[in-house]
């Protein structure tokens, strides 16, 4: 027998070996997403609060270290012309720019990339070595400043450091502990698979996935070879325009971004692309989470290998002046290969003087060189027409890069009252949905009284506030009920607001709004809480809904109507509502909005339990209404849901009947939301907890602080 046969330890779920049950059963309901970033996953503590710590942060010293760090060359990894600022600028670059606006997921936020699979792409070959170079920085401030934070930062500083006066910077950003399942990278099953194939991103005339920003698995933006490799510069330029599109860019900041982005630095491809080693998630055990290691040469400096192009953009890489603009537009270029083998361009002719010199020797002159994305900037109208206005106003042009560079490394950090630090920009932008600070100085009883005394249905009054809220999502902490957007462009007209609902409650709300002193982002999230109370006071439960005012009311001028587009919901499993059919299964749905939410499965369990219940359904539907009294917040769902008189029977039209197995008489209707609340063993198990007859309290209140965290999502303002 084999030593490996002879192992004493029980191959059991933490073994590589193991089987999951989503292996074994693949239509399984996974709901590890919801519960991905667990406390005891961070070794920090439950105590912790990094905000907190912030406070004892010497920021002056901290950015005075990251200075020096930049031209301190490290012999295991020396800096390109003795300066690591293109180093630290791809970092904080890829590390900002995996963010999308579809779904608000990736980004700097979280200190994501130091985790696979973000650790290990194919585009962020070598960052492992940049963040190593700031280890001796983390170890020094250690928890009163986090990776995320410190990632971006590095970034900032190196601009600085080369000669850009950037627009700020805040902290703020949290370090998760545990990488992201819940952030769909694409389908595709190897990394850089072009289109057309199997798992491909693309369907139609090139028509990219959503929620995905890159054109390809495994890079943070566009192939710089070209479209699958292919150089053509009006196609690629195609291929930018929808990826920083779908980065909420436009082609202004995109232009600024790529300039800006290629006026430092250079790429690396200087040897035998074959020979590279495994990435740091394969790399063995004496690798210490070091990947891609390059045999050829010295496999440093001048024979470091990244993207495999080869090659600086200007003639001064080390400095944030004009060059790229001069270098890109003052020369006609030609396709060449690197010594690794990557499709790039090369200047047909050029000066002696004009070439960068070598990264380790500075009596050697190179050859500069252009990506496909870098002649799109040159080739495309558009963009062509943009780099030359630019060109002619560079404090324009340094302007527009120090703004876009702040959206791109702040864009998923939420409204401005997070930021932290003396950088922040005293400027709000409209990118950042600034919403006014709300008056606190008007009696809430009042305004409660004058609610329940207007009219509207507990149904009303709970579909409103929901909906106002349920649009945040904490990937990018957009969203929520605060500055009321659900009365403005374009969330009034979604057809998952039912829009003529709404606008008859907004029409009872605002007058009283109005005579209380209250905003209305307060008066829809109280409309809904004393709705809460009265169901709950309906059911023998007595309860007080936290409340906080303070919520303020956004203006339209205030409300990007582009970028909130992508908020509006398809679907809400809390509402049984499907705007149509979709590939992905309505409970698969559910879960993603639910972890956008930050809800957890029994805060899902609890909360739908009690929307059916209280006849918010979209549309006023039927279906999963499992109760003779509704509007009342019973826990008449999960009982009848468990309940073994009932038969569950599917109909042609895709609902189920709910038949008493003695009468044979429907007694309810059925979506699929509904039924997997009592199919799924593990929403089983919450549904018969609060099915028990001693749990009708515990129902209410379970709901009611799963309501609340809905409802103050987006209260960064309040402990």
């Amino acid at each position: 027998m084999s030593a490996k046969s002879q192992c004493p330890v029980m191959h059991g779920g933490i073994t590589s070996t193991a089987s999951s049950v989503t292996e074994w059963w693949p239509n399984s309901l996974n709901l590890d997403i919801l519960h991905q970033h667990d406390t005891k996953t961070n070794p920090l503590g439950s105590d912790f609060d990094y905000r907190e710590a912030l406070k004892s942060l010497d920021i002056e010293a901290l950015k005075q270290d990251l200075h020096a760090l930049m031209t301190d060359s490290q012999s295991w990894w020396p800096a390109d012309w003795g300066h690591y600022g293109g180093l630290m600028i791809r970092m904080a670059w890829h590390s900002a720019g995996s963010y999308r606006l579809a779904d608000g997921r990736g980004g700097g936020g979280t200190g994501n990339q130091r985790f696979a699979p973000l650790n290990s792409w194919p585009d962020n070959v070598s960052l492992d070595k940049a963040r190593r170079l700031l280890w001796p920085i983390k170890k020094k401030y250690g928890n009163a400043v986090s990776w995320a934070d410190l990632i971006i930062l590095a970034g900032n500083i190196a601009y600085e450091s080369m000669g850009l006066k950037t627009f700020g910077f805040a902290f703020g950003r949290e370090d998760i502990w545990h990488p992201e399942i819940d952030t769909y990278w694409g389908s595709e099953k190897e990394w850089l698979a072009p289109s057309g194939g199997d798992g491909s991103r693309y369907s139609g005339e090139r028509d990219l996935e959503n929620p995905l920003a890159a054109v390809m698995m495994g890079l943070i933006y566009v192939n710089p070879e070209g479209v699958d490799g292919n150089p053509d510069p009006l196609k690629t330029a195609k291929d930018i325009r929808v990826t920083f599109a779908r980065m909420a860019m436009d082609d202004e900041e995109t232009v600024a971004l790529t300039a800006g982005g290629h006026t430092v630095g250079k790429c690396h491809g200087n040897g035998d692309a074959s020979t590279i080693g495994p990435d740091p998630e394969a790399a063995g055990v004496e690798a210490q989470g070091f990947g891609w290691a390059n045999p050829g040469g010295t496999g440093v400096g001048r024979d470091s290998m990244t993207s495999g192009i080869e090659g600086a953009w200007t003639s001064n890489p080390t400095v944030f002046d004009m060059g790229y603009f001069d270098m890109l537009l003052d020369h006609d270029w030609e396709l060449a290969k690197s010594p690794a083998g990557a499709w790039q361009w090369q200047p047909v002719d050029i000066a002696e003087e004009d070439r960068p010199v070598d990264v380790e020797d500075p009596s050697i002159r190179t050859t500069p060189i252009m990506t496909d994305a870098d002649m799109a900037m040159k080739m495309d109208p558009t963009y062509r027409e943009i780099m030359e206005a630019y060109r002619a106003d560079p404090e324009r042009f340094r302007d527009a890069f120090a703004r876009a560079w702040f959206k791109l490394t702040h864009r998923d950090m939420g409204p401005k009252a997070r930021y932290i630090g003396p950088d922040i920009p005293a400027e709000d932008l409209v990118w950042q949905d600034p919403i006014p600070v709300g008056s606190t100085d008007y009696d809430v009883a009042a305004v409660k009284a004058a609610i329940a005394n207007s009219g509207l249905s507990v149904a009303d009054r709970i579909t409103t506030a929901w909906d106002s809220a349920r649009t945040f999502r904490g990937s990018d902490l957009r969203g929520g009920a605060n500055g009321a957007r659900i009365r403005l462009e374009p969330q009034r007209g979604w057809e998952g607001n039912e829009p003529d609902r709404l606008a008859r409650v907004l029409g009872v709300l605002e007058p009283l709004a109005s005579e209380h002193g209250a905003s209305m982002a307060d008066v829809i999230v109280l409309a809904g809480n004393t709705a809460v109370e009265e169901a709950a006071a309906a059911a023998g439960v007595d309860v007080d809904v936290p409340f906080h005012p303070g919520r303020g009311d956004a203006s339209q001028d205030m409300t990007d109507v582009e970028s909130f587009e992508p908020l509006e919901p398809i679907h809400d499993g809390y509402r049984n509502w499907l705007k149509q059919d979709y590939a992905v299964s309505p409970m698969e749905l559910m879960l993603d909005r639910t972890q956008l939410m930050r809800l957890t499965a029994p805060e899902m369990t609890v909360l739908v339990g009690g929307m059916r219940v209280l006849g918010a359904n979209h549309g006023g539907s039927p279906h999963g209404v499992f109760t003779d009294n509704e509007g009342a917040l019973t826990n008449d769902f999960f009982v009848n849901l468990v309940d073994m008189q009932n038969r569950w029977q599917k109909r042609d039209d895709g609902l189920f009947d709910v038949v008493d197995r003695d009468s044979g008489e429907t007694r309810w209707t059925a979506t699929e939301v509904d039924l997997t609340f009592g199919s799924n063993s593990i929403l089983r198990a919450y549904s018969e907890v609060y099915a028990q007859d001693d749990s009708k309290a515990k129902f209410v209140r379970d709901f009611v602080a799963a309501w609340t965290k809905v409802m103050e999502a987006d209260r960064f303002d309040i402990d």
